[in-house]
């Protein structure tokens, strides 16, 4: 008999268990090591047989100290091997196997040992004892099954079937280990089935925690996936692979960065079907990239100002939590642009991002297009519409303008921030949503507080991840940025052959004091790129108030230095850079070309076409 192969974690399963159950725990136990941690349990807790104690005891095997137990006192168990004795215990198992989860179910099958962990199925068919039987009768009854147990075990050992099972099963557990990447299985309810060392270290979760429990509660409050799945979305099992990245939050607080593959798999020979997840942890290497794009750009917006980097890591942090955001800046900053990359960062990106204008519609129809109503509800309404809010569950509601909403409708919608939940226009029913607000204002929120024209209440609300994007005029070293992001577009969108724009136009780019922010930016380069007939944008083909209201601005750069200004007047620049002061002001900086072309008064790119075309001695 062969004994050296690896104590599996065996499960007889029985009716009752108080006779074929606890026999065959016995006889396991005897075979040895292999075996050494097998119990029992049934689908309901039963007396144990005195007539199994006593032909087990004429084996040499001493079973009276069993104590019976059901399935649900296996709690968190898992394992290798499941034994089932008896029909009933195998009808049971195999819809243990299929039920998938629902409301109403019992609470035992949030979690089943049955299934977690993948075991080997094995089905032994002993016979019964009849409950009417006694004495002799139900000693000879039991005998039968003993020897019929012990006839099943023996087999499985000598025939070296168990053994190679628990060598396989440790090999395989072993090459499932050493992956870097992170493997999870789950069925078409959501019971995870199988987790490897590399998935617990990323999500933070043990196995022994989550086998056999539904992916959304083990990581709440959307799985692994922030609903991407689709299993998580609605009925059934994505059809065929599929591929997405999202942010998840471990148990500890901190946030990762995964990249996860979903595909369908086949668990069993009865036909039961699951879900195959690898996850990478791209936490560094996405921080590496973010350190990269910042240089230039995040999520389409263009920023190398400190107050930008400033705009990017709050985003970047703001999208882990799911507080709600106020976003601020005067118009044409990009707070839309804002608000998609929090929802796309976030993992609610499977979800839908709902933009809604709080100030362009009157207060009756705001309300019919945040809440919905019902057929009915008032003249026109022939029939049922659904709201914003309810379009946006599972994702985020974008609320621009917020600051333009009437004291009524801030009422509204505070208790729809606080009770997450409201009724259509006219209708009775109430509605429950999981929506994340992020909302917009170029207004003062703060001073119309102060004035009474906005809700403290509300304000505190929306205002738990603050959120200002700074004026263009206030970050201007990033001029040269936005205007080869903005040219890449009309090259696109046109065919027009525009590579750039001509020292003079830069300069006067630079002298504008942009009340229009980044909206106003890409209509002056939109306006010149149909008067430019060449590739080069010269400043004649500006905007005329782009032009007007720069020209005195070189008479500025070059205000004459009072005679106490000392060496920075040699900055001052009458019209074209010179090599003295463009050396100067590298000297002066440390050779840091921003600082420089800053202290000159031009362009990054001005500086940097000028050293290319006059290199140093």
């Amino acid at each position: 008999m062969v004994t050296n192969a690896k104590s599996l974690r065996i499960l007889v399963v029985s009716e009752r268990d108080s006779c074929r159950g606890p026999m065959a725990v016995g006889l396991l136990r005897a075979l040895g090591p292999a075996t050494g941690q097998a119990q029992s349990a049934g689908l309901e807790a039963g007396a144990l047989s005195p007539a199994a104690v006593r032909v087990m005891a004429e084996a040499g095997i001493d079973i009276a100290g069993h104590v019976s137990r059901d399935i649900a006192a296996l709690e968190t168990q898992t394992f290798d091997v499941v034994v089932t004795v008896g029909e009933k215990a195998l009808a049971w198992v195999r819809q243990a196997r299929t039920v998938v989860p629902g409301e109403g179910e019992d609470a035992a099958r949030s979690r089943h040992p049955l299934v977690a962990g993948m075991p080997l199925r094995l089905h032994w068919d002993v016979g019964g004892v009849d409950p009417g039987l006694e004495g002799a009768e139900a000693d000879a009854a039991c005998r039968a099954i003993r020897d019929r147990l012990r006839q099943l075990g023996a087999a499985l050992m000598d025939q070296g079937c168990l053994p190679s099972f628990a060598r396989e099963r440790d090999h395989l557990e072993r090459l499932l280990d050493s992956l870097e990447e992170g493997i999870i299985v789950h069925d078409e309810g959501r019971r995870l089935y199988l987790i490897n060392r590399a998935a617990e270290r990323i999500t933070g979760r043990p196995r022994e925690e989550v086998l056999g429990r539904d992916c959304r509660e083990v990581f709440p409050p959307d799985g692994l996936c922030g609903q991407q799945c689709a299993t998580c979305r609605g009925p059934g099992l994505p059809t065929e692979r599929c591929d997405y990245a999202t942010t998840f939050a471990r148990p500890d607080g901190e946030s990762r960065r995964l990249r996860i593959t979903v595909s369908p798999v086949v668990l069993d020979d009865d036909g039961g079907r699951g879900v195959l997840i690898t996850l990478r942890d791209d936490t560094e290497v996405e921080s590496l990239r973010w350190r990269l794009r910042t240089s230039r750009s995040f999520h389409g917006m263009i920023g190398t100002a400190p107050a930008m980097l400033e705009v990017f890591e709050t985003i970047r942090q703001a999208a882990v939590a799911e507080y709600p955001v106020l976003v601020s800046g005067e118009s044409g900053t990009g707070k839309e642009l804002v608000a998609n990359a929090i929802h796309n960062e976030s993992r609610r990106q499977g979800g839908p991002f709902v933009p809604v204008s709080c100030g362009a519609l009157p207060e009756t129809i705001l309300e019919s297009e945040l809440f919905g109503h019902v057929r009915g509800a008032f003249t026109g309404a022939i029939r049922e519409k659904k709201g914003r809010f309810e379009l946006a569950d599972g994702g985020t509601l974008f609320l621009d303008e917020i600051g333009e909403l009437s004291s009524a409708m801030q009422v509204k919608l505070l208790r729809v921030l606080q009770e997450k939940r409201f009724e259509k226009v006219g209708g009775e029913r109430t509605i429950q949503v999981d929506v994340r607000i992020i909302a917009a204002t170029n207004r003062d929120l703060r001073a119309a507080v102060k004035a009474g024209a906005f809700r403290e209440d509300l304000y505190y609300r929306l205002a738990v991840v603050p959120i200002h994007l700074p004026p263009l005029r206030e970050r201007k070293e990033d001029i040269p940025f936005l205007v080869e992001q903005i040219l890449s577009g009309i090259r696109q969108e046109y065919a027009k052959p525009i590579r750039g724009v001509s020292d003079e136009a830069m300069d006067r780019l630079f002298a504008h004091p942009w009340p229009g922010n980044v909206r106003e930016l890409i209509n002056a380069l939109q306006f010149a790129s149909v008067r430019c007939p060449a590739e080069v944008i010269l400043a004649t083909h500006l905007p005329l108030d782009v032009r007007r209201g720069s020209e005195a601005a070189p008479a500025a750069l070059v205000a004459t230095a009072a005679p106490d200004a000392g060496e920075d007047a040699i900055f001052r620049r009458t019209c074209k850079l010179d090599r003295a002061a463009v050396d100067a002001a590298l000297q002066r900086t440390g050779g840091n070309k921003v600082q420089a072309a800053r202290l000159l008064g031009v362009g990054r790119a001005t500086l940097y076409r000028f050293l290319k075309g006059n290199p140093a001695p």
